[in-house]
C-alpha cells in the first residue's frame, strides 16, 4: 500500500475528537460539582438567561463556578510537567528517529484519556480520578507534542517559504474548522445521549487516527540502517536531544539568534494571551448574566472557529502584498480588540458579535512558525518545533493557571477582568515585533540562515517524491 505525505487528516481527526472532549469535561465537572455542592439536580435550561435565579441561586452559581475553575486548575497542574518534558524530548527526538513517533505517542495518550473519561462518567466514579488520568495521559505527550511533530512534518515537505507559511496556516484552519464542527455537534450530542456516547465517539476517532498514522502516513526522516547497527539502542537520548536544542542557537550568528529569540518570545506571549484565555470562555458563558446552555455554547464555539477560516484567507491574501511583520501586528490587534470586547459582553447577541473583531486573531501563529522555521536548517526543524511546542505548552498552561486563579477571585465582582488583562498583555508581542523590525531586513537574515543551514545539513528530512525529483535545484532555489 502506497503511503501518503498528508499530515492534515491526523490534525483534523485529532482536533475534532479533542474539541469534542474539552467542553464536555468542563460541563461534566460543572454538573457534578453542582450536584455535590448544592444537593440539587443541575438546572437544564432551553434558552440563555438567568431570569429565574433568586439571589440565593445566584450565590450557588458563584460557588460552583469558583469550584469548577479551581478543579480545572488541578487538572492543568497535574498534566503540566509531564507534558512539557515529553514534548521537548519527543519533538527534538524526531530529528533523529522520525516524525511519526512524535505524532503517535500523544494519540495513544488521548485514547487512554477518553476511555478513562468514559469509565468515570458511565460508572460515576470519583471526580478526582480525572486529575490522575490527566497526569497519566500527559506522560504520552500533549496537544503541543502532536502539533510540534505535525509542523515539523509540514516543514519537511514544503518546497519554499511561501508554501511553508500557507500550509502551516492551512493546518491552523483545519484545527479551527474541525473544532467548530465538534463544538456544534457536541451540544446536540450531549443533550440527546448524555456524556457517555460523546466520550465513546472520541475514543473511536483516536483509534482511527492511530491506524492512519501506523499504516498510511509516510515518514519524512529516513534513518540509515547502518545507524541502528552502530549505535544500537538509543542509550543516551536525553544528552543527544539537549545538544540538538543547544546547537539550534550555537550554530548561528548573534543576529539570527536575536531574531529567533524575539520570535519565540512573541509566539509565547501571543499563546499566553490567546489560547490561554480560551479555556475560560465556557465558564464565562455558563455564568451570569449569560447562563448559556450546551447548545448556545456549541454555537458560540463554532462561530469562534470562523476566525481560523478568515485568518487563513488573510494570510493567503496579505502574504502577496505585505511582509510578515505587519501581518503579525494586524493579528495581534485583532485578538486585543476581541478580548477587550469580551470583557464587557453581557448579552447573548454581544457575545456572538465578539467574534467579528477577532476574525484575524489566528494569523500570528502560522506566520511566526513559518518565520522561525525559515531561519533553521532542515536538521534543526525538530529541535526548533520542540522549543516552540514546549513554550506554547508552558505559556498556555501558565496562562490557564493564572487566569483560572484570577477568575476565581474576580468572578463575584467582574467576570471579564481576565480578558481585559489578556488584552493589555497583547501590547508586549506588539513591542517585540517592533524590535524585530528595528533589527533590519529580517527577510535577508532568514534567507542567509536557511541557505547556510542547508549546507550544514547532515541528517535531513526526506521530502516527498515530487520534491526529490527536483534534486538540488529545489533547495538552492527555495526562498524565504
Amino acid at each position: 500500500m502506497k503511503r501518503l505525505y498528508l499530515v492534515e487528516p491526523v490534525v483534523a481527526i485529532y482536533s475534532f475528537a479533542s474539541f469534542m472532549v474539552y467542553p464536555l469535561v468542563q460541563q461534566y465537572v460543572y454538573r457534578r460539582l453542582w450536584q455535590e455542592l448544592t444537593n440539587t439536580t443541575y438546572p437544564v435550561v432551553d434558552t440563555s438567561g438567568c431570569a429565574n435565579n433568586s439571589s440565593n441561586h445566584s450565590s450557588q452559581y458563584e460557588e460552583v463556578e469558583r469550584a469548577a475553575s479551581l478543579f480545572s486548575l488541578y487538572i492543568e497542574l497535574s498534566s503540566l510537567i509531564p507534558a512539557l518534558v515529553v514534548t521537548l524530548l519527543l519533538v527534538a527526538y524526531s530529528d533523529h528517529r522520525g516524525r511519526r513517533l512524535t505524532i503517535l505517542s500523544p494519540l495513544v495518550g488521548s485514547l487512554l484519556y477518553t476511555v478513562s473519561l468514559l469509565a468515570i462518567c458511565f460508572f460515576e466514579l470519583n471526580l478526582y480520578l480525572i486529575v490522575a488520568v490527566s497526569f497519566v495521559s500527559a506522560l504520552f505527550g500533549s496537544w503541543g507534542t502532536l502539533l510540534g511533530g505535525c509542523f515539523s512534518y509540514v516543514a519537511d515537505v514544503s518546497e519554499d517559504g511561501k508554501q511553508k507559511t500557507q500550509r502551516m496556516a492551512a493546518v491552523d484552519m483545519v484545527i479551527g474548522v474541525l473544532s467548530g464542527a465538534a463544538s456544534v455537534s457536541t451540544g446536540y450530542f450531549l443533550r440527546a445521549t448524555g456524556f457517555s456516547w460523546p466520550f465513546f465517539t472520541a475514543s473511536l476517532l483516536h483509534s482511527a487516527n492511530l491506524l492512519y498514522v501506523l499504516f498510511v502516513l509516510e515518514e519524512t526522516v529516513k534513518v540509515p540502517e547502518s545507524a541502528g547497527v552502530h549505535e544500537g539502542p538509543p542509550r543516551v537520548p536525553m544528552l543527544k536531544l539537549l545538544s540538538g536544542v543547544c546547537r539550534l542557537f550555537a550554530s548561528a550568528d548573534r543576529r539570527r539568534n536575536a531574531l529567533l529569540v524575539l520570535l519565540l518570545l512573541t509566539f509565547t506571549v501571543y499563546s499566553f494571551c490567546d489560547i490561554g484565555t480560551m479555556s475560560l470562555v465556557t465558564l464565562y458563558e455558563l455564568s451570569e448574566p449569560l447562563c448559556w446552555n450546551e447548545i448556545l455554547i456549541g454555537y458560540g464555539a463554532a462561530l469562534s472557529t470562523t476566525s481560523f477560516l478568515t485568518s487563513f484567507a488573510g494570510v493567503a491574501l496579505l502574504s502577496h502584498c505585505l511582509p510578515n511583520l505587519p501581518i503579525v501586528l494586524i493579528g495581534l490587534l485583532s485578538i486585543m480588540t476581541g478580548l477587550a470586547m469580551t470583557a464587557f459582553a453581557k448579552t447573548t447577541l454581544l457575545m456572538f458579535l465578539v467574534r467579528v473583531p477577532m476574525a484575524l486573531a489566528i494569523m500570528p501563529a502560522p506566520v511566526l512558525r513559518s518565520m522561525m522555521s525559515k531561519i533553521a536548517s532542515k536538521s534543526e526543524q525538530g529541535a526548533l518545533f520542540a522549543c516552540v511546542a514546549f513554550l506554547q505548552t508552558l505559556s498556555t498552561s501558565v496562562a490557564f493557571i493564572t487566569f483560572s486563579s484570577l477568575y476565581a477571585v474576580t468572578v463575584a465582582w467582574f467576570p471579564g477582568f481576565c480578558f481585559l488583562v489578556a488584552a493589555g498583555l497583547c501590547l508586549i508581542p506588539m513591542a517585540l515585533m517592533g524590535v524585530v523590525g528595528v533589527l533590519g531586513s529580517s527577510e535577508a537574515v532568514e534567507t542567509e540562515a536557511l541557505i547556510s543551514g542547508e549546507e550544514m545539513d547532515g541528517q535531513h528530512a526526506t521530502p516527498p517524491p515530487r520534491l526529490r525529483n527536483k534534486g538540488n535545484s529545489s533547495s538552492s532555489g527555495a526562498s524565504a
